[in-house]
């Protein structure tokens, strides 16, 4: 297949979310039941978001959060299965790694079920020790900006304050 008109995009104003909705529908297990208004929040809150074009059609899509310095994440790397295997997702992921708001950052994390050779390639090691997760069902915390002004300061602190 020729590639030399795809397009790489450093831009989340652009995303159709339509088009990013049916891309996980068709690639991405995980993200089949995303609805358009939680897609775009997610994108709307991350930065890096790197998209990928063949004319009009998205064909490939990563995003990611970080603080800049010492840690990021990269969420969501998903390329068209028709377009699987000519060395866009790798592309993708590095495109993503060398951003200037990823590309100094200490560690960046990532999740995957089933993709850990692909990573592999790029550089990433397996590490054990630090996944941990909890889901917004288990905790059953809500935390408000009043919840937090409510809470009465410790006695081992109140000489600190």
């Amino acid at each position: 297949m020729d590639c030399r008109h795809i397009q790489f995009r450093d831009c989340k104003f652009s995303v159709d979310l339509n088009q990013l909705q049916h891309l996980f529908k068709i690639t991405a297990f995980w993200a089949k039941s995303r609805n358009l208004e939680d897609l775009s929040t997610a994108v709307m809150n991350s930065d890096p978001v790197i998209t990928v074009w063949d004319k009009e059609q998205l064909i490939g899509f990563a995003r990611a959060t970080s603080d800049g310095v010492y840690r990021g994440t990269i969420w969501d790397v998903v390329i068209h299965p028709d377009y699987q295997g000519l060395g866009l997702g790798r592309k993708l992921v590095e495109t993503l790694i060398a951003h200037p708001k990823m590309n100094r950052v200490e560690r960046i994390y990532l999740m995957t079920t089933y993709q850990q050779e692909f990573y592999r390639r790029i550089g990433f090691e397996t590490n054990e020790s630090t996944t941990m997760v909890l889901h917004s069902s288990d905790h059953g915390v809500l935390i408000t900006p009043q919840s937090l002004v409510d809470q009465s300061i410790p006695e081992s602190l109140e000489s600190l304050v």
